[in-house]
């Protein structure tokens, strides 16, 4: 065997086994940030190094501070136990990202948010890091693979309950873009007809076409309970949209029944949905600027005549309920 692959080989197996500290040993043991160790020892200082090396003092650091930070854990020894050449046994590779960053932006304000939110999810923060530092590279995965859009979805919802800025530029996003504007309105649809099921079930009361709020029969009741049911059983890959409007035809359907076989309910309820339509004509008509009219000269006959039309509707709708006031 070839000494060049006996040692590349032997050099493949240190790394597999203890990942970053084979090289973090070689800084530790040879470098002391400013120059000349105590008690004699020969290192050089970072600088010095990375010139070797062919690197930035920068990189050199960053092992540096990796061994140190795990001397003091006590997992490695500590720098000053180390002399130049020497070998020694080293942690699992496993290990090594866990006290180690290979980026910069690790000790910005900004990188110490994403490290401390990686370590609060519990992964490494080098891999937040990461992606941090390639949006392009999450934009793709995100486009890809449905689990990754599903965790970023997720973020993003979890993000802007505590970000009022990001909240409005997400509300924008959706309103200039069609099909999510759709998307959005079917949903708080389907919301609203799921709200009024459960408003029955939870309050036990019915609203009425006309507006009237009165208890559930128990049949009603019952029905609707059973279809909100079979709503909070779905998955949250399963559309609820379908369910919805079943559930708010099936109930709504069931409330105009209950309206009907209550004598006194129906009275009450065409009286009041005929109050409200004469409340809604009253204030149309209140609302007519006819000054503007009059003075703009825009007057045209097709107006006069469709007022006169409807003062005659009027005057037949105040002649039928007088007789019908009079006869009973």
């Amino acid at each position: 065997m070839p000494d060049a692959i006996v040692r590349d080989a032997r050099e493949f197996g240190v790394y597999a086994r203890t990942g970053g500290w084979a090289f973090a040993l070689k800084v530790a043991r040879s470098v002391r940030p400013g120059g000349q160790a105590a008690e004699g020892s020969a290192k050089v200082s970072a600088k010095a190094f990375a010139e070797l090396a062919e690197c930035s003092p920068e990189r050199v650091m960053r092992y540096y501070k990796a061994w140190d930070m795990a001397a003091d854990d006590g997992l490695v020894p500590q720098f000053e136990a180390l002399v130049p050449g020497e070998d020694i046994e080293l942690p699992e590779a496993d290990v090594w990202l866990s006290y180690y960053s290979s980026r910069s932006s690790a000790s910005s304000v900004r990188g110490h948010a994403i490290t401390a939110a990686a370590e609060a999810e519990g992964i490494r923060p080098t891999k937040a890091l990461e992606v941090a530092e390639n949006p392009t590279a999450l934009r793709a995965a995100i486009l890809a693979d449905p689990g990754t859009a599903e965790a970023a979805r997720g973020a993003l919802l979890d993000r802007m309950k505590e970000d009022p800025a990001l909240q409005t530029e997400m509300a924008r996003a959706i309103a200039r873009t069609d099909e999510l504007k759709k998307a959005v309105a079917g949903e708080a649809k389907a919301a609203d007809r799921i709200g009024y099921v459960r408003q029955i079930v939870e309050k036990g009361q019915i609203r009425t076409p006309a507006g009237q709020t009165v208890e559930a029969p128990a049949a009603l009741r019952a029905e609707a309970e059973r279809h909100l049911s079979l709503i909070d059983e779905l998955d949250d890959s399963e559309e609820a949209g379908e369910w919805a409007g079943e559930a708010y035809d099936t109930v709504k359907g069931l409330v105009a029944q209950a309206v009907e076989a209550d004598p006194a309910l129906r009275v009450q309820e065409r009286r009041t949905k005929f109050y409200n339509s004469l409340q809604k004509a009253t204030k149309v008509f209140e609302e007519l600027t006819l000054d503007e009219v009059l003075e703009e000269d825009v007057v045209e006959d097709d107006m006069l005549k469709r007022l006169e039309a409807l003062q005659e509707a009027i005057g037949t709708c105040i002649s039928a309920l007088r007789r019908a006031t009079a006869s009973s």
